[in-house]
């Protein structure tokens, strides 16, 4: 049996992402280990989940570095520490340094809530309620140095109510992050999906499309 994929995880908030991986892990729905969970905050939620189930953390401040190449390239060479196989973003609030990172492309993947190419950046339901969109959704990518930009491996879909507004809309599409992060991080474990030349691949066929999340499980 192949040792469990050793993950890190960045989050700047609660760290509900997170927890369902862990969740995912603890059932052994999820062949994974987490192996650090990093964070821009020091009272970021996350890093008390982190805590409570005795996974390392670090915490970096970005005000103790002189610019934001500075601090990202500090943080990525002390995640490289723990020597992980993935890097999960899970509500990482931070654009990061295009240099910092391109040693990592194809091995960190980011949950970014819409529909992307739709609503990169910030408030995406508001801006989905806000253009009369009929759904909604959620994103898993490979991250690049392009905002929200990189190849989109999966993502879940939901229809917006009439009666929704951005809460409502939020806690809504959450449950659906929750299912489809785990899925996609478990078919990497698996050696299933990788990025390759700047393609993505599935079982070594190149997908074109992002697959979808329906029905419990991901399909081309």
């Amino acid at each position: 049996m192949p040792a469990p994929l050793r993950i890190a995880v960045l989050a700047s908030g609660r760290g509900s992402n997170l927890a369902a991986l862990l969740d995912a892990c603890e059932r052994d729905a999820l062949p994974a280990q987490c192996v650090l969970v990093a964070s821009d905050k020091a009272g970021a939620g996350a890093l008390r989940l982190a805590e409570a189930t005795a996974i390392p953390t670090l915490v970096l401040d970005p005000r103790d570095y002189p610019d934001r190449a500075a601090f990202d390239h500090d943080l990525f060479a002390q995640l490289a520490t723990a020597t992980p196989d993935l890097l999960v973003l899970a509500g990482f609030m931070r654009i990061i340094d295009g240099g910092a990172l391109a040693p990592w492309v194809g091995r960190m993947i980011n949950i970014h809530p819409s529909l992307l190419p739709k609503y990169r950046g910030l408030h995406t339901h508001r801006r989905a309620l806000a253009a009369g969109d009929a759904e909604h959704g959620a994103s898993v990518h490979f991250v690049t140095a392009e905002l929200d930009g990189g190849p989109v491996i999966a993502q879940a879909r939901l229809p917006i109510h009439p009666q929704d507004d951005e809460e409502s809309l939020a806690t809504r599409l959450l449950a659906l992050e929750h299912q489809l992060l785990p899925a996609v991080v478990r078919e990497i474990a698996e050696g299933r999906i990788a990025l390759v030349d700047h393609q993505m691949r599935r079982d070594d066929v190149p997908l074109d499309a992002p697959m979808q999340w329906r029905d419990g499980a991901l399909h081309p």
